[in-house]
């Protein structure tokens, strides 16, 4: 065993390092494991994929593969690890923990063995799944001493009885597979690169983020006016401090916009993980739009260093090398991501984004604008936040001013929420604090049927010096905008998130200076954006849209100081919104509007409107998401892979991404022309990207307008197809022929 290697290495000055050992490495790799997997009561789980992950490497073929790729003892200059198609040693090693520990326990060791590398396998349907892999294996080379390390090994019984007709033995089986894959990483790493591997941890404790974030508030207490919504905001901070004390699992925070609820459900978190003995808080964000903003408030309060982002859009040069390895596996005490960053990788078979799995473990997560949860996948998303409640000691946070209904209903038996009674309201007494943050007026149009004009629309808006008008879809935004006078703002997603990004902070200084500002925008604008405007129009839409978009009027409350309240006009648009969950949603709105409420963004009405719109949608496990994780009881037949592909939030085979030359992604594109998709500029160009449905791409495409510039990454050609006001030109402004003369 001490001459069969692991991993090799140069060092600098192009001499061989001393090989890692195999046993030092499996024993490194369980050891760490095991570690991880204690916090779900599955420590000899944990050790026994950890040992016997590598297994596969043992054998004297594989030995020699190692040294001639990597060119340890060979003339060959090559890596082994930046060697594509690797002679297989996964399948290997899980066929060996099968023979060992039986096909019960060893079928469960080894979809983790097997997928260490390349992802959590199917059991079935090709030539990539487990068992095709198996049957094709050979263990008759492995060692016997190493076959008798493995065969010393104890396992423990399974932490509890496995509810096998649901999502509870496959997350179980992903959990371990997190951990066997962040300890195999960095057990790897501590080898391969001990100066990365030195820069991870370090982060301070919660008890000690909690000193720091009372300092912080008591501060803001002290230099804040004595004003009305202070004194609420105050109230509710007292709420979730009190709250706190409550024993861990499912809680809400039902608080309008404007009421702290950003800074007051972190004082809750970081109670309730010291009180609890948490790990960490992991703040979960539906939109990048807004994730920055939310990230500063938490970085002033806590200290830079010990709050790490994690999100697409996120630029890496901005971030230390401690907080770019955090981002890998979650390894930080304050983590703020996205909902497609969360769920999808609590559905994925990818090693690199299950990784972090075992880290979402004893924490507090907070779910902000909860109501935006994907109802297409809302029955798995919530059988898995019930898991991780009860098993995983996790406890969340619904955090929303619309809080959508997520318990079982005795009304629709069907309905597949999280147990009735489980969620906890944070605040005392909802309904007052919703009358005494009351800031708008809500103008519900007589006629709900009959559609406006965009012209009609255009001159009232008009008479307005600042006012938001938001639309339900790209193309009637640009269409009202082209109507309104010069000056007018445009915020859609046909822009780059750069773009946006530029243009929401100027709409805010102007706002802020007094200028006068109208904007016409889509939904972009309301999950957080702190816009506040007098007077807001907003598209009949769903309830909760029209609630998000009503936050966006007298957002501060400062109309109400004259004794006056923000105006928020409902319209009927020329448009339907988009077929599917956005039609269903204003068509359940419309509903309930016929029946003569007087104010529809009152929390009262939000349970019965979440109620209809879940009974309306189509499915709530629209990808069979369940079924393809519920084990059969023969072959344990789980479909991790399929599953994980078909759990996408943001549907991507409906839409294409295309560059463009906005800013400095003018100067990006031509590097990406010279040098090729670099890790670290990919990242970057992010930030310039326009996604864009399929059928627009294919226009662009057949138009010349668009080249591929890199194999399947592609960008616009001219700039002048990229408007400073309206972002990408998708439509019929693309053929004006004077727009071409610059070219």
């Amino acid at each position: 065993m001490k001459e069969i290697i692991a991993h090799v290495k140069q060092n600098p000055d192009g001499s061989w390092a001393i090989p890692q050992n195999l046993q030092d490495h499996l024993m490194g790799t369980a050891e760490l494991s095991a570690a991880f997997a204690r916090s779900f009561d599955s420590e000899s789980w944990g050790y026994a994929i950890g040992i016997a992950h590598d297994s596969g490497k043992a054998p004297k073929k594989w030995q020699k593969y190692l040294r001639k790729k990597s060119g340890y003892g060979y003339d060959e200059e090559a890596h082994l690890e930046n060697i594509p198609g690797k002679l297989e040693h996964s399948a290997p090693g899980a066929k060996l923990a099968e023979e060992i520990w039986g096909q019960g326990i060893g079928r469960i060791l080894s979809f983790c063995i097997a997928g260490h590398h390349s992802g959590l396998p199917d059991w079935s349907g090709s030539q990539s799944t487990l068992a095709f892999r198996l049957q094709q294996a050979k263990v008759d080379k492995i060692p016997d001493d190493l076959r008798s390390l493995l065969q010393r090994t104890r396992i423990d019984k399974p932490p509890r009885k496995f509810d096998t007709t649901g999502l509870d033995l496959s997350f179980w089986i992903r959990m371990l597979f997190s951990c066997l894959v962040d300890a195999d990483f960095l057990d790897t790493e501590r080898y391969m690169d001990s100066g990365k591997h030195k820069d991870r941890g370090g982060y301070i404790s919660i008890q000690e983020l909690l000193i720091r974030f009372n300092s912080y508030m008591e501060n803001l207490s002290r230099t804040s006016p004595d004003t009305k919504i202070n004194r609420i905001r105050q109230t509710v901070l007292s709420d979730c401090r009190k709250a706190a004390l409550l024993k861990p699992g499912f809680f809400s925070l039902t608080v309008p916009t404007g009421g702290g609820k950003t800074l007051s459900s972190m004082a809750f978190s970081l109670d309730h993980a010291a009180l609890y003995r948490k790990d960490r808080i992991i703040y979960v964000i539906p939109y990048t739009s807004i994730i920055e903003q939310n990230t500063d408030v938490f970085r002033c309060a806590l200290g830079t260093a010990q709050v790490v982002e994690h999100h697409s859009n996120l630029n890496e040069d901005d971030l230390t090398a401690k907080a770019r390895l955090a981002a890998e596996n979650w390894d930080a005490p304050v983590i703020v991501t996205t909902s497609v960053q969360f769920f999808e990788s609590l559905f994925s078979a990818k090693s690199s984004r299950c990784r972090k799995l075992h880290n979402i473990c004893n924490s507090v997560i907070i779910l902000d604008e909860a109501q935006l949860l994907p109802a297409i996948f809302l029955d798995p998303i919530l059988r898995t936040m019930e898991l991780l409640v009860e098993h995983y000691q996790v406890s969340f946070v619904i955090c929303t001013a619309t809080q959508p209904a997520l318990e079982k209903q005795e009304h629709i038996p069907e309905f597949p929420g999280i147990a009735a009674g489980s969620i906890r309201e944070i605040v005392q007494d909802v309904p007052s604090l919703y009358r005494q943050l009351k800031r708008v007026n809500v103008k519900i149009p007589d006629d709900l049927k009959t559609p406006r004009t965009w012209e009609d629309l255009s001159a009232e808006l008009q008479a307005y010096e600042s006012v938001l008008c938001i639309v339900s879809d790209r193309k009637s935004c640009k269409e009202l905008f082209h109507l309104m006078p010069h000056g007018t703002y445009h915020l859609s997603a046909l822009m780059c998130a750069q773009h946006r990004s530029e243009l929401i902070k100027q709409i805010k200084a102007d706002l802020q200076a007094g200028v006068p500002t109208r904007v016409i925008s889509t939904q972009l604008v309301e999950a957080g954006v702190d816009m506040d405007f007098p007077v807001v129009y907003r598209a009949i839409a769903g309830l909760d849209s029209i609630a998000q978009a009503a936050g966006r009027c007298n957002r501060e409350g400062r109309l109400n100081e004259n004794e006056q309240m923000g105006r928020v006009v409902l319209f009927v648009p020329p448009k339907r919104p988009p077929s599917g969950i956005l039609r269903k949603a204003q068509e359940t709105a419309v509903r309930i509007l016929s029946t003569g409420i007087r104010d529809p963004i009152d929390q009262s009405v939000f349970y019965e409107y979440f109620s209809e719109l879940y009974w309306k949608v189509n499915s709530l496990d629209d990808r069979d998401i369940i079924k393809r994780l519920t084990p059969d009881q023969k072959n344990l037949d789980i479909s991790f892979r399929t599953a994980g592909e078909a759990f996408k939030i943001i549907d991507d085979t409906l839409q294409r991404s295309i560059l463009v030359p906005y800013g400095e992604g003018d100067e990006l594109i031509t590097l990406l022309k010279n040098v090729g998709p670099e890790r670290w500029l990919l990242r970057k160009l992010q930030r310039f990207t326009v996604n864009i449905y399929r059928y627009e791409f294919d226009e662009l495409l057949n138009r010349g307008s668009i080249h591929e510039i890199s194999p399947g990454i592609f960008s616009l050609i001219c700039n002048v197809e990229y408007d400073d006001n309206t972002g990408l030109k998708t439509d019929s402004e693309l053929f004006e022929p004077e727009s071409y003369i610059s070219c």
